[in-house]
């Protein structure tokens, strides 16, 4: 999910809307490379334009309540990184 986002610069913001779920499905397993790239991926959805990173935030903030501790720690990261400054900054350019 996270090298397409991230590599198909002409696909439309709809086509990555339904990863979002996907992403969401896997915010409670603790394994390590799990949360990594469920993580990355929703960060990576984040960052693709202002639309998909009020999604990804929203998301995050709804997977965060489950209350596990992996589910803690990619909303955690996640909304750290797209609510930022530089994240922010660069999306409004857009």
């Amino acid at each position: 999910m996270a090298g397409l986002v991230v590599h198909d610069k002409r696909a439309p913001d709809g086509n990555f809307v339904k990863f979002v779920p996907i992403s969401g499905r896997d915010h409670d397993l603790d394994r390590n490379f799990v949360k990594k790239a469920v993580n990355w991926a929703l960060r990576s959805i984040g960052k693709r334009s202002i639309a998909l990173n009020q999604v990804a935030v929203g998301t995050a903030g709804d997977n965060q309540k489950r209350g596990t501790r992996a589910a803690r720690w990619i909303a955690a990261d996640a909304i750290r990184e797209l609510i930022g400054d530089k994240d922010q900054a660069r999306l409004k350019k857009r």
